[in-house]
């Protein structure tokens, strides 16, 4: 929800632009879509003056520099102020695509804010790179704070790590027990945690890496595992598709999303239709294979004792675990009754 502004940007605009000659206000109008929502590149206004890029980018910041020299500019001082205590308001540091969103609601009024931020003084831009977004900065010593502190909180979670928001909120604010108390909210610290490319919020309110299936969920089997994680125990595909459409509002057939889920190794087929996560120690195969395993891990084993561990894994009959004991090519009985996989 945008910040309420006591100035009207398309009024300051016009006051800016009225400094500059008639070809300077038109590059800045059409670089920043001042008049609408499109915004020229350099090489789009060098075609319709006839000009390279390079001299189109020249006139530009001929322009800017004219108006930072101009009366007009001196005459918005207060305008700047209140962008900057707007921009303060949301932490002194906030990634361009939040800040334009939380200070306007249309794309028009954007670039006014956007051609404000470029042209003022109290305003440093920060170009994204690898670790973060672009980003507005009105503080340079808390932008470093909270920079250092996300690169520390990255390095220390895992690459499979799903880590709940309240918790990851109260780690960072722990990091930045020197920041002012001001900027000690949970709302400024989900922002800053915004600034992160590496780390990322998925649909059900949990921080990872952001390159992670279970943090950028984009498929039935993506969402599916963010379902049966939420659950806690194995479920249903009809349930899980069902889930998916009540949940993210994602269209799920359930046909659909049991054929992703049996090709997907996140995924074990432990009953009738029934899925869980190969994370929570289900062993993938069938019935059979199940018992391999169990043998293997724990040597000879009574049929009590290897349907109590199936059980465990598969929600089957026990009278299914008996009849895949009796392969005499698969598993031997000694004289005490017990079980082991045969050679």
């Amino acid at each position: 929800m945008a910040n309420k502004l006591t100035f009207n940007p398309k009024q300051v605009s016009k006051r800016l632009l009225s400094a500059l000659p008639d070809r300077g206000r038109d590059v800045l109008t059409k670089r920043f879509g001042l008049d609408d929502n499109d915004r020229f590149t350099l090489d789009a206004i060098g075609k319709e003056y006839g000009i390279t890029r390079e001299r189109v980018r020249q006139i530009e910041n001929a322009a800017l520099a004219a108006i930072r020299k101009a009366d007009t500019y001196e005459k918005q001082a207060e305008t700047f102020e209140e962008l900057r205590n707007a921009i303060n308001a949301l932490g002194a540091v906030v990634s361009e695509d939040e800040l334009l969103s939380a200070l306007a609601k249309d794309d028009t009024t954007k670039n006014h804010i956007l051609f404000f931020l470029v042209l003022a003084d109290p305003f440093t831009k920060e170009k994204e790179d690898g670790a973060f977004k672009q980003r507005w900065i009105t503080d340079a010593e808390i932008a470093s704070r909270v920079q250092s502190a996300l690169k520390k909180l990255t390095s220390g979670i895992t690459r499979d790590a799903l880590i709940p928001e309240n918790e990851l909120v109260s780690t960072f604010l722990d990091m930045l027990e020197d920041i002012a108390e001001d900027y000690r909210t949970e709302d400024v610290a989900r922002r800053w945690l915004s600034l992160s490319k590496e780390i990322g919020r998925n649909p059900l309110g949990e921080w990872g890496y952001a390159d992670s299936p279970s943090v950028s969920a984009s498929s039935i089997k993506d969402y599916a595992f963010l379902i049966i994680r939420r659950e806690g125990n194995p479920m249903h595909f009809s349930e899980v598709a069902r889930a998916i459409e009540e949940t993210f509002g994602k269209k799920a057939h359930t046909a659909t999303c049991h054929n992703e889920l049996i090709k997907d190794d996140r995924f074990v087929l432990v009953g009738r239709g029934l899925y869980a996560l190969k994370d929570w120690g289900y062993v993938p195969g069938v019935v059979q294979d199940v018992i391999k395993e169990i043998l293997k891990k724990h040597g000879p084993l009574t049929r009590d004792e290897i349907i109590d561990f199936v059980m465990k894994e598969r929600y089957v009959k026990p009278n299914t675990i008996i009849v895949n004991l009796q392969n005499p090519k698969k598993f031997t009985r000694d004289a005490k009754g017990r079980y082991s996989v045969a050679r």
